[in-house]
C-alpha cells in the first residue's frame, strides 16, 4: 500500500487517492485550447429565396375522437401565434369502420362467429400563405407534439414561377 501511495505522490495529474474506492481524482485541465479559425470563403452573390405555399393541407386520423379534436385545437392555436393564417378546420361527420369477423372456433361451428371493428375519426386543417421557413418551423412544432393513436398527413401546394418555355413570346 505504501509503494502505491508513493506512485500516487509521484504522479503529476493524480491528486488524492481515495482507499476506499480505489477512486484516483483528478483537477480539471488548465490548459486552454485555442480554436482553429476557418478559411473565409468567397461569398456568392446569388440569394437563395425562400419557398413559398399556396397551401398547406393538413389530414389527422385517430382513434380517439376528444383527442383528436384536441389536437386540432393546438394545431389552430399554434397557427394563430406564428401569424399562420388558417382557412378551414373540419371533421368528418362520421367515422370510417373497418370490420373483420373471424370465427370463434377455427375447426367447426361456423354459426359462432365474432365481429371487431376499428373506427378511424378525421379532422382537416388548412393553412394558406406560408413561407418555408414558417411552415417547416410549425411542421416541426406539431410533429413533435403530435399525441398517441393519432396520425398526420401533410400536403403542401407549392407556387413556383412559370417555366420560360410556356411564357407568351414577346412582341
Amino acid at each position: 500500500m505504501n509503494a502505491l501511495r508513493n506512485i500516487i505522490r509521484a504522479a503529476p495529474l493524480a491528486r488524492t487517492f481515495n482507499s476506499r474506492n480505489n477512486a484516483f481524482l483528478r483537477p480539471l485541465s488548465t490548459v486552454s485550447i485555442t480554436p482553429i479559425p476557418k478559411p473565409v470563403e468567397a461569398v456568392s452573390n446569388t440569394v437563395e429565396l425562400d419557398k413559398l405555399y399556396k397551401r398547406v393541407e393538413l389530414e389527422m386520423r385517430g382513434i380517439d375522437p376528444a383527442v383528436l379534436l384536441s389536437y386540432s385545437w393546438f394545431c389552430v392555436a399554434a397557427a394563430s401565434h406564428l401569424g399562420i393564417e388558417v382557412t378551414k378546420s373540419w371533421a368528418q361527420r362520421k367515422a370510417d369502420k373497418e370490420r373483420h369477423t373471424l370465427l370463434k372456433c377455427v375447426h367447426i361451428y361456423k354459426k359462432h362467429k365474432v365481429q371487431y371493428e376499428i373506427r378511424t375519426y378525421f379532422r382537416f386543417i388548412h393553412l394558406q400563405r406560408l413561407t418555408g421557413s414558417t411552415c417547416d418551423t410549425f411542421l416541426e412544432y406539431i410533429e413533435r407534439n403530435l399525441p398517441e393513436g393519432c396520425a398526420l398527413k401533410i400536403t403542401k401546394i407549392e407556387c413556383q414561377k412559370i417555366p420560360e418555355h410556356l411564357t407568351s413570346p414577346s412582341k
